[in-house]
Parts: C-alpha cells; structure tokens; sequence
C-alpha cells in the first residue's frame, strides 16, 4: 500500500532517525538519490547541462549535494541562488566539484545554453503554496526544460494537495523516505509528473497515514473469494434501484458493473422499460427479493428519492448516487456510501464546483463527518474519505474514463463488494481501483465508451487475483 504522511509525520520521523546518525547523514542520502535519479532521467551525465533552483531550505541543499555529485560525474552544473540563506555546505560543495553558482535573488542570469534538466530545489516541504517572484521568474527564463523536483513540485500545499499562485509543473518529483499528501491528492498530484521514491530509512519512525492508495497486491489480498460451499446467497446478493423510463440505460450500466461476478446474485427493480432492456443485456439477474446491498440512483431520475427511502428500509448498506444524492439526509449516519462528482458535492455543500475542485481533500472529509458517510468524491484522482478521516486516492484509470455513464458501472461495483461482506470504505476504495484498472484494460490504444469498461471487469479481476494465486 501507499502510504502519505503528514509534514508533521515526516519531520517527527526525520527528527527521531537524525538522533542515530552522525551529522548530515540524511541529506547525503537524500542527494545521493536525488543525484542518481536526475542521471536515470537524463541518460547520461558525462557532458549534459543542469540548473539548480536554490531556495533556504534543506530542498535546496539535497539539490546543492546532489549536483556536485553529478558535477564530479562530467556534468555542466549551474546553482542559481533565490535565497540568501541558500545551505552554505551545499554552494560549497558544489564550488568544490566545479560547478557554477550565481545569485538570482532579483533576476535570473541570461541563459547562455538551454539545459539539459533543471532541478526544483526552490521550497522545502514546509513552505507555503505560491512561489515568490524571483522564483517565477526563473522558472519562465527556462520554460520548456524539463524540470525534476526535489520531494515535491515548489509551491504546492505538501499535506492538502491545493494550490494557490504560482508552482512547479515537475516531469519527475523524486521524494525521500515517504510519500507525501500533495503527491496523491490533486489539484497538486497533477504537477508531480512521475514520481520516485529514495528509502533514506524513515520507515520505523513514521505514524500512521494520512493518506493512502492501494497497490494490486493489495486489491488481491481485499477481493472477495468464494468458499469451497459457497452457493449464490452465501456470497451476497446486491439490488440495484437505478434507471427510469427517460433513462434505461442507467439501470442497464448499472447492473452491468454488478455483475462483474463478485457478488453472487443481481436483483433489479425499477420501471418496467428499464427492467426489460436490464433482462435482455443480463438474463441471470432477478426480480426484488431479500438483499445485502443496495445500488441506489443513477438515471433515476424524480423516483430517486422513493427509491432510496425503500432501500433504507432494508437496514442493509445502501450507495446512494447521482439523482439520490439530493435525498441524502435520508441515509444520513446509517454508513453508507455516497458517489458524487465535483458539481454534486457543490449542490450537496451549498459551494461552488470551483471551491470542491480546488480543496477536494477538505471538501470530502467534510461531506463524510456531515453525513457519518463514506463519501467518494470522483475525479482524475478519486478520494474516498470515512467520517473517521481515513482517506484513499485511487490512482488508476485514464482520461478516457470520463464518459457518460462509467459512474454508474462504478456503482454497481461497489455495491457488489458491499453485498459480498466489505465494509463501506474497503468497498469504496477497492470498487474505484478495480473500475479504473478496468478502464485502462479497456482503452488500449483507444477511446471507451462505459459499457467497454463494464466488459473489461472480469479479465481485470481475474488478472489481480492471478497475482496472489487462488
């Protein structure tokens, strides 16, 4: 599993592994990395060109250390100071090594030859989001360079994921002992480019994670197996209340996502237009009966709310989705899991799209503690957040998944894992990683449409489970 810490996690680590080493063991580790990666980025080192940008803090010294290291290597290296207080062992370092240091703490010296690599050295994982002016303007002599960050793209929020002002777009953030909040939560996961991570021996002294996100071998270890005497009850049976007479097509993508197969039974109600187009794409699904789990609202349009309050009336876990959503105080504290996108949550909040988008992480917690929910706030970076304030980020999928109806083949996984035993978070995370792995299968070398994703369940499931043997 991923797991991002906290500043306050990582400098209490750091404080407590810097007790047992001699003096500037840590940084060196932490440059040694830095310097190792910049050269597996670039190819090779012997002749190519680097810019180092130097802010105060210990950013700024791993980029000093590490680029004499790669000065000594045959590298053409250049500091450019946006910071009196640049690390002095670090510039002299770097002297040492032959490499260039120039003073940029009002304009940035001409650019004589275009780097091959710059390296983001500027803002410690302490620093506020925005960067000061100097920093932009050097940042704008070298435009188009690619650019490698030091633990995290300058001028984000390192334990929020927001942005406010200026910041670094990285091609590659390389980052020490652990990773961080920003490295997962967007809008600033969007400026990490790929990200590497240098073990410099925080693990013992790192607290639990404030964030986390599943790798496969942890999907495989979650997803439900049936026993050697199961039959179809014993693994779970999952309603769906979806679709409409406006919008049958819902109800059959809903269906669609529980039937991947990890549930061992789907029943369907709901118009009878919907309930026939539902029978004709899965024959094996059923009418109402005894559930575990419920699948409530996509396309359901003005039935929602009456759907919703028949599933409630179950006392069994309910996913409440698009047009449910604006009946959610029905379910509210009675743990359910709640799917909204970006404009959703907005109308759920009272707030606008933008104000979500911009603090997603804030915004999901929020709506989970209000409502004593799972709350799955969809995005490029999927956050599912529990009222506790355990949160996991998906990190799978592609762009093309944002398609008319993939949401509801989302549900209907959910609802399935729900219906086979997980708890709601579990469910949530895992439904959202399996749908987005199941979105990358499906595009290929193309665009997908939803119903290319629901397709692309089972071989997605049986590829996670292959890993972890039978």
């Amino acid at each position: 599993m991923i797991r991002a810490h906290t500043v306050e996690q990582v400098r209490s680590a750091e404080h407590a592994l810097i007790r047992t080493l001699p003096d500037g063991t840590l940084m060196q580790r932490a440059a040694t990395g830095l310097a190792h990666a910049v050269a597996d980025y670039l190819g090779s080192v012997y002749g190519r060109t680097a810019v180092l940008l130097v802010g105060a803090g210990d950013n700024g010294g791993d980029a000093l250390y590490a680029g004499a290291q790669l000065a000594r290597r045959g590298a053409a290296v250049e500091a450019w100071l946006l910071s009196e207080r640049a690390h002095r062992g670090g510039v002299e370092a770097l002297r040492t090594a032959g490499g260039r240091v120039t003073v940029a703490t009002s304009s940035p010296p001409p650019v004589r030859r275009r780097p091959d690599v710059v390296v983001d050295g500027i803002v410690g994982i302490g620093g506020r989001p925005g960067l000061r002016p100097a920093a932009v303007a050097a940042l704008d002599a070298l435009a188009g360079v690619p650019v490698v960050a030091v633990d995290v793209p300058s001028g984000v929020d390192v334990d929020t994921g927001e942005v406010d002002g200026p910041h670094v777009r990285a091609d590659l953030t390389v980052t020490f002992g652990t990773h961080k909040v920003a490295h997962l939560v967007d809008p600033a996961a969007g400026a990490v480019g790929a990200l590497h991570l240098v073990d410099i021996g925080l693990d013992p002294h790192l607290e639990p994670a404030a964030v986390t996100a599943l790798r496969p071998e942890d999907v495989a270890a979650l997803l439900p197996r049936p026993r050697s005497d199961a039959h179809k009850y014993t693994r779970g049976v999952v309603g769906v209340r979806a679709g409409s007479a406006t919008y049958p097509g819902a109800a059959r993508l809903s269906v669609a996502g529980a039937s991947c197969g990890l549930a061992g039974m789907v029943r369907y109600v709901g118009p009878d237009e919907a309930a026939a187009a539902v029978r004709a794409d899965h024959p094996e699904v059923v009418g109402p009966g005894r559930v575990q789990a419920w699948v409530v609202g996509s396309g359901s349009d003005a039935g929602a709310e009456t759907a919703l309050r028949e599933a409630v009336a179950d006392d069994v876990p309910v996913l409440v989705d698009a047009d449910a959503l604006a009946a959610v105080e029905v379910v509210a504290g009675r743990g359910a899991v709640l799917t909204p996108h970006a404009g959703e949550l907005a109308r759920m909040l009272d707030e606008d799209r933008a104000a979500i988008e911009a603090r997603g992480l804030h915004h999901a917690r929020r709506a989970a503690a209000r409502w004593q929910a799972v709350v799955l706030l969809k995005g490029r970076h999927t956050l599912v957040a529990a009222p506790d304030g355990r949160v996991a980020v998906t990190t799978t999928g592609t762009p093309w998944l944002a398609t008319a109806g993939a949401g509801d083949v989302l549900g209907g996984v959910i609802g399935a894992l729900l219906a086979a035993g997980l708890d709601p978070f579990d469910a949530a995370a895992l439904g959202s990683w399996v749908h987005g792995g199941a979105a990358t299968l499906a595009r290929r070398d193309g665009p997908i449409v939803a119903g290319d994703v629901a397709r692309a369940l089972p071989a997605t499931l049986a590829t996670v489970m292959g890993q972890s043997g039978p």
